[in-house]
C-alpha cells in the first residue's frame, strides 16, 4: 500500500491508524446521533467503528484500490493527531467516483468540508486521473449542499426513496464535478 497523505491549508487528511484515539475519533462521528442523521446509516457504537477501521485498512491494501477512507486531522495538531473527521473517495468505472466527508460536529461551521473537499478532488482528478466526481446529500444538509456548490459542483438533480433507514424513504440530492470544470477552476 502507498499511503495516501494530502496536506492543506488547516488539514491533514492522512490513512487511519487502527489505534485507540483513531477508533474513539471515529466513534466521535459516526457514534453522534446528531452528525448520523446525514449518514446512510444508523449510529455506530464504538466496537463497530474499531471493525470499520480494520475494513478501511484492508480496502487500502488492495490492489488496485478502489475506496480510499482517510483520517481527517488539523495540519496544527501534527500528522499523526486525532482525527476530527473522515473522508472517502470511491473510484468507479468510466474514470468516475464520488466523495464524501463527516466531522465531528463541534468543528461544524469552520470550513473543513469546504478544504476536504478541495483536497479529495485533487486526489481524484489530479492524481487518480478521474474524470467524473459525485456527492449525494441529504436535501435536508444545507450545509453540505453549499459546500459542493462552492466547490464547482453542479446540482443533477433529486432522487428520489434512495435510501431506507429508520423506518422511512429519504430523498437524495446528486451533485457532480467534471475534470474540466475542476481544471477551469485552477485548482
Amino acid at each position: 500500500m502507498v499511503p495516501v497523505l494530502l496536506t492543506g491549508p488547516r488539514l491533514v487528511i492522512r490513512e487511519f491508524h487502527h489505534t485507540p484515539g483513531d477508533i474513539d475519533a471515529l466513534h466521535a462521528v459516526f457514534g453522534d446521533p446528531e452528525t448520523a442523521r446525514y449518514l446512510p446509516f444508523e449510529p455506530r457504537d464504538r466496537e463497530t467503528c474499531a471493525d470499520q477501521i480494520e475494513l478501511y485498512l484492508e480496502e487500502a491494501e488492495k490492489d488496485p484500490r478502489s475506496t480510499y477512507r482517510l483520517a481527517v486531522t488539523r495540519l496544527e495538531d501534527g500528522e499523526d493527531a486525532v482525527p476530527i473527521g473522515n473522508a472517502v473517495l470511491g473510484v468507479e468505472p468510466q474514470r468516475a467516483g464520488f466523495l464524501g466527508y463527516a466531522l465531528r460536529r463541534d468543528t461544524w461551521g469552520l470550513g473543513y468540508a469546504s478544504e476536504i473537499t478541495r483536497l479529495l478532488c485533487g486526489l481524484g482528478f489530479a492524481t487518480l486521473g478521474l474524470h467524473r466526481l459525485h456527492a449525494r446529500v441529504d436535501p435536508a444538509n444545507t450545509a453540505s449542499s453549499r459546500v459542493l456548490t462552492k466547490a464547482g459542483f453542479q446540482l443533477e438533480g433529486r432522487i428520489r426513496h434512495d435510501l431506507y433507514l429508520r423506518g422511512t424513504w429519504h430523498d437524495a440530492l446528486q451533485y457532480s464535478l467534471l475534470e474540466d470544470e475542476w481544471a477551469a477552476q485552477g485548482a
